[in-house]
């Protein structure tokens, strides 16, 4: 594990998220932000977007995800992405076993992240995300201190699959101490809100994890989405990509490759509950 980057670890178990200043440069933010607008009608995850794919392959996830999980080998199973100007809102959770606190993924130590990449202000500016503090050690949305993450372009934010969170956030200007929850996003009058940073608004996503019995989990819900199984099948990687990722610690799971010819996948277009 290299360090390069200084993590919290104990921070991020107890709290569930982590913000790490200054991560990326601001030449890095805008190769970002001019490799997401050249890959709009893309098909595929990111890492299969020669403009993008960067942000799996740099390093620098895999070396806060090591330092988090304490492993040297990380997995990626094809999830990620980026939105332009996504309008979606309202406190959600990632892992499969989102409403069920005897299933397996509330057995152990979840070992599956999410990192984000604000490619704009929100420090100052509205549309951020919200978390709800330690919100990962439980099914409820409702649970843990609503905070509005004032994030930096730069910044990389990582929370567990199982933290609390949403997109597109408010910031007042008046009153500063409070901090709306996502339901309470037209409860207050225009003037009062924090103007939207200017240009588009565009953030990166991807999840890594460790190779184990909840990145298996994962996986196998995953399958049973349709517009995962979509983003599948049109991702491909050249035998570059690969031995980039291997060189950094990254495995790869050919998620096309393991899907193929499996007519029992892609069944669901919203999030169902899978059978332990």
């Amino acid at each position: 594990m290299s360090g390069g980057i200084k993590v919290d670890v104990p921070k991020f178990w107890e709290y569930g998220y982590q913000i790490i200043r200054g991560v990326y440069s601001p030449d890095e933010v805008q190769a970002f932000r001019d490799g997401a607008y050249a890959s709009r009608g893309v098909a595929g995850d990111l890492l299969s977007k020669p403009l993008l794919r960067q942000a799996l392959l740099d390093g620098k996830m895999v070396d806060v995800a090591q330092q988090l999980l304490g492993k040297e080998e990380i997995v990626y199973a094809g999830d990620s992405s980026f939105t332009l100007n996504s309008k979606q809102h309202g406190y959600h959770k990632d892992n499969a076993d989102r409403k069920d606190q005897n299933a397996p993924d509330w057995q152990s130590r979840y070992t599956i992240l999410r990192f984000g990449i604000y490619l704009q202000d929100h420090e100052r500016h509205t549309g951020g995300l919200n978390l709800r503090e330690k919100s990962h050690n439980t099914i409820s949305l409702k649970h843990g201190k609503n905070i509005y993450v004032k994030t930096r372009p730069g910044d990389l934010a990582v929370w567990s699959l199982r933290t609390s969170h949403s997109g597109n956030g408010t910031l007042l200007k008046f009153p500063r101490w409070i901090q709306p929850t996502p339901e309470m996003k037209g409860k207050y009058p225009f003037w009062w809100k924090e103007a939207k940073a200017d240009g588009d608004r565009i953030a990166i996503f991807a999840a890594l994890g460790l190779d184990d019995a909840h990145h298996d989990r994962y996986t196998d819900y995953l399958k049973t989405r349709a517009y995962m199984c979509d983003i599948w099948r049109k991702s491909v990687y050249d035998d570059e990509t690969f031995a980039l990722a291997d060189k950094i610690g990254l495995k790869v799971r050919d998620m096309r490759a393991e899907i193929e010819g499996d007519l029992n996948v892609g069944r669901h277009e919203a999030w169902q509950p899978i059978p332990y």
